[in-house]
């Protein structure tokens, strides 16, 4: 598992699927999807381009100033990497970058029931990406924009 470090790494993740908890929000981004978006875009052939391997699991922790002064940030920031660290990695998605976002809950929260969250915060975000991709929003493979479905006419009585 490898760790998220560069700002635009995180920025990318914040615009994936988010599942929020009391303690943290987790957010995850399935970077398969933006490769074959932009090879799409491009008109570029994937064949070849596509690795072999599960892909390195990435994460990142980050905690705002909001949350409190730095010793209080950096104590949630460590308890976000032990939940991590003790969390089974099968339940993370290979070719996912994921980012937990710290609240000040997590200091006050019980480590097993932050686990826990964790845990079933995994499980959605994999529920949710899993679906995305019939969702219909986005723009079309023409450049287009998707909308709602136009209205059916109807007549006055």
């Amino acid at each position: 598992m490898d760790r998220l470090r560069q700002r635009a790494d995180f920025l990318a993740v914040a615009n994936g699927a988010r599942v929020n908890s009391p303690a943290f929000v987790l957010q995850s981004l399935d970077r398969r999807s933006l490769e074959r978006e932009s090879l799409d875009r491009e008109g570029l052939d994937r064949e070849g381009l596509g690795r072999d391997d599960s892909g390195p699991i990435r994460i990142g922790f980050t905690v705002t100033k909001k949350n409190g002064n730095a010793p209080e940030r950096n104590r949630i920031r460590r308890r976000l990497r032990e939940l991590v660290k003790r969390l089974d990695p099968a339940s993370m998605q290979p070719h996912h970058d994921y980012v937990l976002v710290g609240r000040r809950d997590a200091l006050s929260r019980d480590f097993a029931t932050m686990l826990d969250d964790l845990r079933m915060a995994f499980t959605r975000t994999a529920r949710h990406t899993a679906k995305r991709p019939s969702q219909g929003r986005g723009p079309t493979s023409d450049g287009t924009r998707r909308g709602p479905a136009p209205a059916a006419s109807r007549k006055p009585d």
